[in-house]
Protein backbone atom coordinates (compact mmCIF):
# COMPACT_ATOMS: atom_id res chain seq x y z
CA UNK A 1 0.00 0.00 0.00
CA UNK A 2 1.42 3.31 -0.90
CA UNK A 3 3.00 5.65 1.86
CA UNK A 4 3.69 9.34 2.33
CA UNK A 5 6.12 10.70 3.65
CA UNK A 6 6.79 14.78 4.03
CA UNK A 7 9.56 16.29 5.82
CA UNK A 8 9.49 20.19 6.42
CA UNK A 9 10.93 22.63 9.35
CA UNK A 10 8.89 22.88 12.50
CA UNK A 11 5.86 24.99 11.71
CA UNK A 12 5.56 24.53 7.91
CA UNK A 13 2.06 23.76 8.01
CA UNK A 14 -0.73 24.47 10.28
CA UNK A 15 -2.96 21.79 9.21
CA UNK A 16 -0.45 18.78 9.06
CA UNK A 17 -3.79 16.37 9.57
CA UNK A 18 -5.51 17.78 6.66
CA UNK A 19 -2.54 17.81 4.39
CA UNK A 20 -2.16 14.02 5.12
CA UNK A 21 -5.31 13.39 4.11
CA UNK A 22 -5.75 15.61 0.97
CA UNK A 23 -2.32 13.76 -0.47
CA UNK A 24 -3.04 10.30 0.62
CA UNK A 25 -6.82 11.18 -1.27
CA UNK A 26 -4.43 12.29 -4.49
CA UNK A 27 -2.49 9.27 -4.41
CA UNK A 28 -5.45 6.96 -4.10
CA UNK A 29 -6.73 8.30 -7.51
CA UNK A 30 -3.93 8.35 -9.59
CA UNK A 31 -3.52 4.40 -8.63
CA UNK A 32 -7.13 4.20 -9.67
CA UNK A 33 -7.84 2.18 -6.63
CA UNK A 34 -11.59 1.58 -5.86
CA UNK A 35 -12.41 4.16 -2.87
CA UNK A 36 -13.03 1.05 -0.68
CA UNK A 37 -12.07 0.97 3.32
CA UNK A 38 -9.32 -1.43 2.26
CA UNK A 39 -7.55 1.18 0.59
CA UNK A 40 -8.50 4.06 2.44
CA UNK A 41 -7.50 2.42 5.34
CA UNK A 42 -3.58 1.42 4.06
CA UNK A 43 -3.08 4.72 2.61
CA UNK A 44 -1.90 7.28 5.18
CA UNK A 45 0.67 10.15 4.88
CA UNK A 46 2.68 11.38 7.55
CA UNK A 47 4.13 14.88 8.21
CA UNK A 48 7.53 15.02 10.01
CA UNK A 49 8.30 18.33 11.58
CA UNK A 50 12.36 18.75 11.09
CA UNK A 51 14.57 21.46 13.32
CA UNK A 52 15.78 24.11 10.41
CA UNK A 53 19.27 22.95 10.99
CA UNK A 54 18.10 19.57 10.15
CA UNK A 55 17.64 20.36 6.62
CA UNK A 56 20.27 21.97 4.11
CA UNK A 57 21.81 22.68 1.00
CA UNK A 58 25.08 22.36 -0.68
CA UNK A 59 24.98 26.17 -0.06
CA UNK A 60 23.13 26.03 3.63
CA UNK A 61 19.27 26.80 3.50
CA UNK A 62 17.06 24.92 4.91
CA UNK A 63 13.72 26.31 3.27
CA UNK A 64 12.97 23.05 1.65
CA UNK A 65 9.45 20.77 2.17
CA UNK A 66 10.76 16.91 0.86
CA UNK A 67 7.76 14.50 -0.21
CA UNK A 68 8.23 10.87 -0.76
CA UNK A 69 5.45 8.43 -2.12
CA UNK A 70 6.19 4.86 -1.83
CA UNK A 71 3.83 2.54 -3.72
CA UNK A 72 4.18 -1.04 -5.05
CA UNK A 73 5.55 -2.07 -8.54
CA UNK A 74 4.52 -1.41 -11.04
CA UNK A 75 1.29 0.75 -9.87
CA UNK A 76 2.18 3.95 -11.32
CA UNK A 77 3.57 4.29 -15.19
CA UNK A 78 5.76 7.17 -16.33
CA UNK A 79 2.44 9.07 -16.85
CA UNK A 80 0.84 8.41 -13.64
CA UNK A 81 4.53 9.07 -11.86
CA UNK A 82 4.40 12.55 -13.59
CA UNK A 83 0.62 13.45 -12.62
CA UNK A 84 0.97 12.82 -8.95
CA UNK A 85 4.20 14.60 -8.53
CA UNK A 86 2.08 17.50 -10.10
CA UNK A 87 -1.05 17.10 -7.78
CA UNK A 88 1.13 16.58 -4.60
CA UNK A 89 3.20 19.86 -5.72
CA UNK A 90 -0.33 21.75 -5.91
CA UNK A 91 -1.44 20.79 -2.80
CA UNK A 92 0.94 21.20 -0.44
CA UNK A 93 1.42 24.76 -0.85
CA UNK A 94 -2.29 25.25 -0.89
CA UNK A 95 -2.34 24.28 2.47
CA UNK A 96 -2.55 27.29 5.59
CA UNK A 97 1.15 27.89 6.83
CA UNK A 98 2.09 27.90 10.47
CA UNK A 99 1.84 31.70 11.61
CA UNK A 100 5.07 33.45 9.45
CA UNK A 101 5.81 30.76 6.97
CA UNK A 102 6.01 31.69 3.53
CA UNK A 103 3.65 31.01 1.09
CA UNK A 104 5.97 30.86 -1.87
CA UNK A 105 4.50 28.64 -4.37
CA UNK A 106 7.06 25.62 -4.30
CA UNK A 107 9.29 24.18 -7.37
CA UNK A 108 8.91 20.92 -7.98
CA UNK A 109 12.74 18.79 -8.63
CA UNK A 110 12.75 15.89 -11.33
CA UNK A 111 11.32 12.36 -10.22
CA UNK A 112 13.32 9.26 -10.50
CA UNK A 113 12.00 5.37 -9.19
CA UNK A 114 14.55 4.04 -6.73
CA UNK A 115 16.47 1.04 -8.92
CA UNK A 116 15.26 -2.32 -7.34
CA UNK A 117 17.38 -3.65 -4.15
CA UNK A 118 17.54 -0.33 -3.02
CA UNK A 119 14.53 -0.45 -0.88
CA UNK A 120 12.22 -2.98 -0.24
CA UNK A 121 11.71 -5.15 -3.33
CA UNK A 122 8.12 -4.92 -2.87
CA UNK A 123 8.07 -1.25 -3.53
CA UNK A 124 9.08 2.11 -6.07
CA UNK A 125 9.97 5.46 -4.77
CA UNK A 126 8.64 8.18 -6.65
CA UNK A 127 10.24 11.64 -5.10
CA UNK A 128 9.18 15.18 -5.04
CA UNK A 129 11.02 17.73 -3.46
CA UNK A 130 9.37 21.22 -3.38
CA UNK A 131 11.78 23.92 -2.33
CA UNK A 132 10.18 27.04 -0.42
CA UNK A 133 11.29 29.79 1.35
CA UNK A 134 10.04 29.66 5.07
Amino acid sequence: MPMIDVYATEGTFADKHSLAKDLASAVMRWEQVPDLALFRDNTAAFIHDLPADAISNAAGASNYVRVQVLTPVGVLDRAKQLGVVKELTDISPSHPKADGASTDTPTPAPTLPTPRGTSSPATRSQTVSMAEAI
